[in-house]
């Protein structure tokens, strides 16, 4: 039987305490999150609705399926800048029509969706994974363009997006422009470089500069409607291929050219009613403890996400810090890498190697777990050929062409991080537990070797040695990197695609695999050379 067994017991003191750490870390994720969906605030949402307009959330409710689910990514872009946590964008994957779609709105509500750093960093993600994945976009467009104080750091790196546009209409990906408002200067290129667009009766307005600008620039006098408005477009510039009547009405349209794309998915599961995992999904919580020095079981975690909790588990006794095996996932076949205790050792990294060499020959997309310290350190270790080992690991990873998956549960540190398939690696998604931490290495490891090189630096130039002050900033570096390796502020970055709760982890899971089959899934033969 490949049946994973389960020795968890919920109602041990050390799995409560870890339940109800993690309900604390996800009141704290949650609080964020809600300041996300607030947009601009309350009266910035009233303003907007007295104008007869919709939210993008409320527009994008009416664009999906009815009772499909959505996957929001990237909700707590810019958590710890100056601006609105979520990047005055709201995005993710959607069902229109039948068709998974990616879905990138303006959130009018925050500065009239003008597009700031964080707004940029996050788009530009959302058409990396459209592109990979080969999902349809549909941009739900009402901005004023850049936010001016900022575009410096907008305006060079922000020309991609009218690239990837056209990238993802010659990769043969469909892109809709949905304008519910004003569209000017770059933003007017959100329509323009679209393969559809829709516009709405004197609501739509686009042009690369409104009456104001064009009276100083030209001396031009003009009116929004005859030089950007939906009916001018429609009529005479032929920038719209719809006209609505109103936002319901372009939200309609949108669907239907959706149901007209003809489009197909590349594969489907496997199997077609899988069933559910054995364990209760509640149990998730239950799992990681506070102090993450302490072990799991990561067994835990895929018995209860897993179809059936069905495991075949490969290399059981060898390498056992990394589980390595073979499991479905709401139908599709799925290669599984967890971390068991931490440290990557070479034997770990040998087995991670020739698992993703098999999963490649087999077409098969890989799950990383993350729980590691990173790779084992010391002469014996070093003797032993830790850092080939670590490289064949790593090798194997960034060469492998399966869609990958990382899942940051626990620590995610130092080299372990690219080894386990970290951002920089291409994963198709990357999720994080409240309980996720990642930098360099641990907190209160980096500040010791902070500590002990000022102190060697100052004993070897002769010089006298402030133990105090010293012991000072040693505290106060492992109070940053503590802070800095928490989610969400890894998430604010984009250094992942969202926080998500544990509970729901197989859902995200299958929603993330199930849009990762609209393209074709193909491994490779062809690494780099493995020093062995």
């Amino acid at each position: 039987m490949t049946i994973l067994r389960s020795a968890l017991d919920p109602a041990a003191p050390e799995a409560r305490a870890a339940r109800e750490a993690m309900l604390e870390a996800l009141a704290a994720v949650g609080a964020e999150t809600a300041r996300a969906v607030a947009g601009g605030g309350e009266k910035a949402v009233a303003r907007h609705h007295a104008r007869g307009r919709l939210t993008a959330r409320e527009r994008i409710e009416l664009l999906l399926d009815l009772d499909s689910p959505f996957l929001e990514l990237a909700a707590l872009a810019g958590y710890g800048s100056p601006f609105t946590v979520g990047g005055s964008v709201v995005a993710g994957i959607g069902v229109v029509s039948g068709v998974e779609c990616l879905l990138v709105a303006n959130d009018p509500t925050v500065k009239g969706g003008a597009s700031n750093p964080w707004s940029l960093r996050k788009t530009l993600r959302m058409h990396e994974i459209a592109l990979q994945n080969r999902l349809p976009v549909i941009s739900l467009v009402e901005s004023g363009g850049a936010d001016l104080p900022t575009q410096k750091e907008v305006f060079i790196p922000g020309g991609a997006v009218f690239r990837n546009l056209t990238r993802l209409s010659a990769a043969g990906i469909p892109t809709i422009a949905l304008v519910f408002g004003t569209s000017t200067a770059g933003g007017a290129y959100l329509p323009g470089m679209s393969d559809h667009v829709v516009m709405i009766e004197k609501r739509s307005k686009v042009f690369l500069a409104g009456p104001p600008l064009v009276r100083a620039a030209t001396g031009e006098e003009s009116d929004d409607e005859s030089l950007g408005g939906a009916d001018m477009h429609a009529r005479v510039s032929g920038l719209a291929d719809h006209y609505a009547l109103d936002e319901q009405d372009a939200i309609r349209i949108g669907r239907r050219i959706v149901a007209r794309l003809n489009w197909r998915k590349a594969g489907g599961p496997a199997t077609a009613s899988p069933r559910p995992p054995r364990y209760a999904a509640d149990e998730l919580l239950s799992i990681v403890p506070p102090d993450l020095k302490a072990p799991f079981d990561p067994r835990e975690i895929i018995a209860r996400i897993a179809d059936d909790s069905d495991f075949d588990e490969v290399k059981p006794r060898y390498g056992s810090s990394l589980v390595t095996g073979w499991a479905q996932l709401h139908g599709y076949p799925i290669g599984i890498l967890a971390n068991a205790r931490g440290v990557l050792f070479s034997a770990e990294s040998q087995k991670a190697a020739q698992f993703i060499q098999l999963a490649n020959r087999s077409h098969t997309p890989l799950l990383f777990l993350h729980n590691t310290t990173g790779y084992m350190v010391g002469r014996e270790y070093e003797q032993g050929g830790i850092i080939k080992h670590g490289a064949m690991m790593i090798n194997a990873v960034s060469n492998s062409t399966v869609p990958h998956l990382s899942l940051l549960v626990g620590n995610s540190y130092g080299a372990g991080h690219y080894g386990m398939c970290g951002r920089a690696y291409d994963p198709r998604f990357v999720f994080s537990w409240p309980s996720a931490r990642s930098s360099v290495m641990g907190a209160q490891q980096l500040a010791d070797v902070t500590y002990m090189v000022s102190k060697a630096s100052a004993l070897a130039q002769g010089k006298p040695f402030d133990e105090d002050g010293a012991q000072m900033v040693r505290r106060a570096i492992e109070r940053q990197i503590s802070a800095e390796a928490m989610p969400v502020v890894l998430s604010g970055l984009v250094y992942d695609d969202g926080i998500i709760d544990p509970r729901d982890t197989r859902d995200v899971l299958g929603v993330a695999l199930s849009a990762i089959h609209t393209a074709p899934v193909h491994g490779t033969d062809a690494f780099g050379v493995f020093r062995m």
